[in-house]
């Protein structure tokens, strides 16, 4: 039993001819007749009697057409009620974001988001690569602001910018007016650097290996800012990406001209799973 079998049916019970429902359901007579017939064996009874040019609705078909018309309407009100989602705008959103981004490029994001859908609900989770990973993977979130390089095959990554990393330094250290400089002449140096659990640490790390630079490390800390008191006060180096340089904090930035001396954020999500129309207004609203 198909559903236009069903539409054909109601169209010639409604104008009691085959050639008028062919007209209304927009079918060539030939192919709506022969649908009908179809249903008629598959349900193995005559739905309607065919009287030279006229015909009459059996009783089986009388039976049959209120089931009919109320699958047809079932039917509608489903289709309406999915059109409706789809253009909902009151719906929600949950981003989760890494600290290291979240609060110098969410605000931004979310100020815009809140303006142009009032009504929708959003929620910003703060959170590491490896807990926001997992949290995309139960749809406990929908996307996520990461950075890459990101190693998991069912999340599809969009770009949404590439940013230089800056070397973090005492004021009175001799760099510190260098328009630019290498990782290499940070040897020696103490560092102060982000904890384990933070990607920005793992990228500095891999930047410095590639500069064959080994950090001594006599500090670290969840937050960019208590890494900016401790180079302020003398206490070593950092490493930093643009978006979070502090130009209150007392510190020289500049700039890293090594290849590697970079960042990558991306917008994840997982592979395959479908958005309401708020949640694609979100991830349209941060791609560049």
């Amino acid at each position: 039993m198909e559903f236009h079998q069903l539409r054909y049916v109601c169209a010639i019970a409604e104008t009691g001819s085959f050639s008028r429902a062919a007209e209304r359901c927009q079918v060539a007579q030939p192919s709506l007749s022969q649908q009908v017939l179809k249903l008629e064996e598959d349900l193995g009874v005559k739905l309607f009697d065919r009287l030279g040019r006229s015909l009459r609705i059996t009783e089986a078909g009388r039976a049959f057409l209120p089931h009919a018309r109320s699958i047809l309407h079932q039917m509608e009100a489903a289709r309406s009620s999915v059109a409706g989602k789809s253009k909902d705008v009151s719906g929600s959103v949950a981003v989760g974001v890494i600290p290291t981004i979240a609060p110098y490029l969410m605000p931004r994001y979310t100020a815009t988001f809140a303006r142009r859908y009032p009504e929708a609900r959003l929620r910003i989770i703060e959170e590491t690569t490896p807990v926001l990973v997992e949290s995309l993977r139960n749809l406990s979130i929908d996307l996520a602001v990461l950075a890459l390089p990101l190693r998991h095959k069912d999340l599809e990554c969009i770009p949404l910018l590439t940013e230089p990393m800056f070397a973090v330094l005492p004021k009175d250290h001799p760099r510190a007016h260098a328009e630019t400089l290498s990782l290499k002449e940070l040897r020696g140096e103490t560092f102060v650097m982000l904890r384990d659990g933070h990607c920005f640490r793992d990228l500095s790390l891999a930047a410095c290996s590639h500069a064959r630079v080994t950090p001594r490390i006599a500090f670290e800390s969840g937050q960019f800012r208590s890494l900016f008191g401790m180079v302020a006060a003398g206490m070593g180096v950092s490493l930093v990406p643009q978006m979070a340089m502090d130009l209150s904090a007392g510190c020289a930035y500049v700039r890293l001209s090594d290849p590697r001396a970079a960042r990558t954020v991306v917008a994840a999500t997982l592979r395959g799973r479908s958005f309401n129309h708020v949640q694609q207004a979100f991830l349209r609203g941060i791609q560049p």
